[in-house]
This record gives C-alpha cells, structure tokens and sequence, in this order.
C-alpha cells in the first residue's frame, strides 16, 4: 500500500546545498516538495557546485539558486539572506556535511546558505552527510549537540554502505523521508523559531533515564558454533539514538551486531539471552522507559560442549536438546515499577496482531510494536512496517518507512500517550 505525499501547498521552504556527494539527492527532493505543492528556493555552498549544478537545482526549484553573500550583481540581492530567512516557512540542509554543522553551531557567516541560517525566523533542519568516523567524531557530535542546544532539529545519519567503502553510520537520510519530517515540521504546529526556543521538534526525555535492548543473541553449541537470528539491532540502535538526542541518559544493551557502538550513552556488548538477561535486571529499576527491541533467543543448548562437535561418520540425525531461556520481558513486567513504561516488540508470521495482543496482556506492557515478516520491508531490513498496540486499546499502523523514523514515531506515540495519562 503506498503511502499519499503530504499536501506542503502554500508552505515556502529554503534548501541549504552542501559540498557532499549526497549532494545529488537534493534534486530528487526539491522534486518532491514541488510535487508536494510548496515554494523552493535552493542555496548552495561554494562546494556544493562540485557535485550538482546550480542549473539543475534553479531548473527544477524554479527560482534562482544564491551562493556568494555579495554576488556580482548591484540589484540589492545582497539583502537576500535577511528576506530568504523572514520568508521561509522550515531551513532545511540537506545535506549537511561537517563542515557546514561545525559553521552552522558557531555562527559563521561565510556564505549566502550560513549567513540566512543566522537570519532565519523558521525552524531548521539539519540532515547530516559525511564518512563514518567523520560523524563519529568526537567534535562532529559536540557541534551536532550544539545545533539542538540552539533549537534546530538534526535527523540522525543513516546506516549504510558510504562513498568511501566503508559500512556505518553517515548517510544522508533519504529525500522521502526528510519530506516527511518536513510535512511534521510545518504541519500548523507553528513551533519555535530555530535559534530562540529550546527544542523546536520532538517531546523531550530531559531528565529521564531509558534502556534499550537491541540486536540478536548468540546461544553456544560449542566454541564455533552458535544458534541466532537475523536481527542487524538497526531498530534498537535507533531508538537509542533518537531518545539521546532528546536529551534522555540511554543505556543500550546490545547482542552482536556489525553496527558502530553509539556515542554518548552507556553501551552494554552481551552475547547470550542470560547475559542480556542480567544486564537488564541490573539496570531495570532506575529506567523511566524500556523499549526491548532485541531478537532474543527462546531457547538455548541444554549441554553445550566445551570442544568442537566433530561430524559423525553415519548419517543418523544429529539431537540437539535445548532449554529456555530467561524470559527477559516478562520479568520486566513482573516487576514494572509504578511510572515506568514497557514497550515490547514481536515479529511475526501468521495472526499478527492477535499474538501481539496476547503478549500484551501476558507481560503486562504498556505498548507492543508488532510487525509482520510477510510484508514487504518489514523485519530484518532497514526499514520497518509497525503497528503499535497499547494496554488501553490504541491500534495505530504506522507506514513503511526508514527505521530512525519508525523509531521517532514510536518515540513521539509513546510519550503523548504518556503526557495525556498525567495531565
């Protein structure tokens, strides 16, 4: 089922070019925001040029692409920065390289893009694009805390495979779904002005302290050999990120998995569905809320062994006797302080939503995010298809999309359900 474009008509919006090989997406999303009904208007950095022409941009924008802050021309247009920044409805970089972020989080003005962001009355969005270990940085991630510090919004880097050849997190988000937090952002809401408010974007978690589980576990048959599932851990390493960047103190505890371990929040590497059991149960009575997005194994071998299980000589059957394992959520629920809230995740195959119904009511959780691995592009992928079920009896489908937005929209479902139940 394809999901309708948002109806953007009327809304005016600037796009800041970066000198980014992401830069090429840009022209696929001014397509969509024409299609989408809004007014473009498209600056770029003097890098950007290298990898998208201004021709491109201003052909497809319908209007005049701005680099330089004093162009050659006398007819004024070097006021535009403090026009474009009153006329926009959102700011939106995409994408936004380091460089830019790093200029953008102190205040420099060196181009027609820096410049009326500082002008800006509008909300801004940053959407990052760069090399894994530039977005890892130390000095990257300050600067991206800077930007949310001053109010604008950052959507975080995708996983995935990067220009460079290397595999993480960097990504510029994709140009559909940066269309739709832009149809979030200008949704009538009027938020904040970028710059002169706290947190223009999601409900925040400041001063609340979340723990999430993400990935798989891996159940020892011998020193080589292991029972586990597909499970990359994208979903819970995206929840993880996106309650950090609204302030929470995050702890994840994490099977393996071949992502890059998350800045800023305690990172718990676990093996087993035991281990992961006990690192949970050491942290569950200070957590605000736990989301248990991990793939944890049901069973486990009863007798592993201690050297390598060499292949018989006949072809007689191989017995392998298994036990359960330590049922991690249900315990959680067991013993769900009043205040906390539990979200589980179940992914399933046949009756769907009734076997999430179940283990809802069983483990005594607040909300259940079920998904079916028969739908497309749902499941083990990097895009997810939810629907969220709460105790009270909510049902709400969330479309296909991205898992760091799946995440922000579960994040944003929770904690209004949550600030309605105690206002």
């Amino acid at each position: 089922m394809s999901v309708p474009p948002p109806d953007l008509t009327g809304r005016q919006v600037v796009l800041g070019v970066t000198g980014s090989i992401a830069a090429y997406k840009a022209a696929l999303l001014v397509r969509l925001l024409k299609k989408a009904g809004a007014e473009v208007r498209v600056l770029m950095t003097p890098d950007a040029e290298r990898f998208v022409s201004p021709l491109t941009l201003g052909t497809l924008s319908e209007n005049e692409v701005l680099t330089e802050i004093f162009p050659e021309n006398e007819d004024g247009s070097w006021t535009k920065h403090v026009t474009l920044g009153q006329w926009a409805d959102l700011f939106v970089v995409a994408p936004a390289t380091a460089q830019t972020i790093a200029k953008l989080a102190h205040g420099f003005c060196d181009s027609m893009l820096t410049a009326t962001a500082l002008s800006a009355r509008c909300p801004l969005l940053v959407c990052p694009a760069m090399d894994r270990d530039m977005y890892r940085h130390a000095a990257t991630q300050d600067n991206l805390d800077r930007l949310r510090e001053i109010g604008y919004a950052v959507m975080p880097a995708e996983h995935g495979e990067l220009a460079s050849g290397l595999v993480g997190q960097g990504r510029m988000p994709e140009p559909e779904a940066i269309l739709e937090r832009i149809a979030e952002r200008v949704d009538g809401k009027n938020p904040p002005a970028a710059g002169r408010a706290s947190e223009p974007g999601a409900p925040p978690l400041t001063g609340t302290e979340v723990l999430v589980t993400a990935g798989p576990t891996r159940e020892p048959i011998d020193p080589v050999r292991v029972l586990t599932n597909p499970s990359t851990g994208t979903m819970g390493y995206a929840l993880a990120e996106a309650a950090a960047q609204r302030g929470a103190s995050v702890t994840l505890v994490t099977g393996p998995t071949a992502l890059d371990p998350p800045t800023g929040m305690e990172v718990v590497q676990v093996e087993t569905a035991a281990e992961m059991h006990e690192a949970v149960q050491a942290r569950r009575e200070t957590a605000d809320y736990v989301f248990m997005a991990a793939a944890v194994a049901d069973y486990t071998p009863a007798d592993p062994s201690s050297s390598k299980r060499k292949k018989a000589d006949t072809d007689a059957p191989f017995v392998l006797h298994l036990r359960r394992t330590p049922d991690i959520l249900e315990t959680l629920g067991t013993h769900k302080r009043p205040g906390q809230v539990l979200v589980g995740f179940a992914l399933e195959t046949d009756n769907a939503l009734d076997n999430a119904r179940r283990k809802l009511d069983h483990k005594n959780l607040d909300w259940i995010a079920v998904n079916n691995l028969r739908d497309e592009g749902a499941g083990f992928g990097p895009t997810n298809r939810i629907t969220l079920l709460g105790h009270d009896g909510t049902v709400e489908e969330l479309p296909l999309m991205p898992k760091a937005d799946v995440a922000d929209a579960l994040l944003n479902r929770v904690l209004a359900a949550q600030s309605e139940e105690t206002s």
